[in-house]
C-alpha cells in the first residue's frame, strides 16, 4: 500500500491537463466580467444613438 501511494504522490501525467483547465476557467471568468462590465457602456451608446435617430427623424417630419 505504500509503494502505491508514493507512486501517486509522484504521477505527473494529469499535471498538464489540470493547469490547461485552471487557465481556461480563468480566461472564461475575466472575458465574463470584461462582457458584463461593458454591457453598460454598450447599452449607454445604443440609448444615445437612438435618442439622436429618433429626434432626427422627429424633426425631419
Amino acid at each position: 500500500m505504500k509503494t502505491f501511494w508514493m507512486n501517486f504522490w509522484k504521477e505527473e501525467q494529469g499535471q498538464d491537463l489540470i493547469e490547461y483547465t485552471l487557465l481556461m476557467a480563468f480566461v472564461a471568468l475575466a472575458s465574463a466580467a470584461l462582457f458584463i462590465g461593458a454591457g453598460g457602456s454598450i447599452n449607454t451608446i445604443w440609448t444615445a444613438a437612438n435618442n439622436q435617430l429618433s429626434n432626427a427623424a422627429a424633426s425631419a417630419s
